[in-house]
């Protein structure tokens, strides 16, 4: 079991990576791509809270776990977006923002201990329930390549160079990593550590789904992005049928 957690995360942590890489190279993804990766991964990410990890955490942590939820939720805010003045998902655009170098490290500190998180949840999903984990897994990695092309462009139009560009991208999958190494610390999750879990990372998945990619989702002048929203949704009802089946 230590082996595949840490081999999902070291997969996830690879997609920041390369979003970073794309930023150094100076190469960019078309704008229908990036927008149709976050809209799939907005409704991914939606669905997977409300319909698993919600009930989840409440079935095995009791009302307490709307709590938690909120701490998740506020945690996720506080380092995104209260000591970060400016923060999106997908390329960094905006030149004339994105100039302080202060503004640099604080995303890259948000980033990072969102990054952990992202890990964790990996770690004890997979480990209370492989299923939920394997679904928190493909969550977590539909926003991971969208996430490396952040930080390497805010880096960049922070006015770093493109080695400290490329090993923040590195920086903030190694983060990812770290914490599925939690593993190795929590061998026997309970049903109530994992249910205090699975609500602080409904907290900090659902701000990152509705807070983070939905707005730039509904920011785009197509309707198709917006509308593949409900495609991720989808994508997540027919994957959990099909995981279900394959691990029966």
């Amino acid at each position: 079991m230590k082996i595949q957690i840490l081999f999902l995360a070291l997969i996830a942590s690879l997609a920041v990576v390369l979003g970073g890489s794309l930023i150094v190279s100076r190469k960019s993804w078309p704008t229908l791509f990036q927008e149709t990766l976050l809209a799939l991964s907005a409704g991914f990410i939606l669905a997977l809270v409300f319909l698993k990890l919600v009930p989840a955490s409440f079935q095995f942590y009791g009302e307490s776990a709307a709590i938690w939820i909120l701490i998740g939720f506020a945690t996720i805010h506080f380092f995104e977006h209260t000591i970060v003045g400016h923060l999106h998902f997908g390329e960094e655009t905006h030149h004339d923002v994105m100039v302080s170098r202060t503004t640099g490290y604080s995303a890259f500190t948000g980033l990072f201990i969102h990054a952990f998180f992202d890990g964790l949840s990996i770690s004890v999903g997979l480990q209370f329930d492989f299923l939920l984990g394997l679904l928190i897994f493909f969550a977590i990695l539909l926003h991971k390549f969208p996430e490396g092309l952040t930080i390497g462009s805010i880096m960049m139009t922070a006015g770093f160079s493109r080695t400290i560009v490329l090993y923040s991208a590195i920086g903030i999958g190694i983060a990812t990593f770290l914490g599925a190494c939690s593993v190795f610390l929590l061998e026997h999750v309970n049903a109530q550590f994992a249910g205090m879990a699975f609500a602080f990372s409904a907290g900090t998945v659902t701000y990152v789904g509705a807070s983070d990619l939905i707005p730039e989702v509904n920011k785009t002048k197509s309707r198709m992005p917006p509308l593949l929203v409900f495609g991720g949704m989808m994508l997540f009802y027919l994957s959990e049928k099909i995981l279900d089946l394959i691990l029966r």
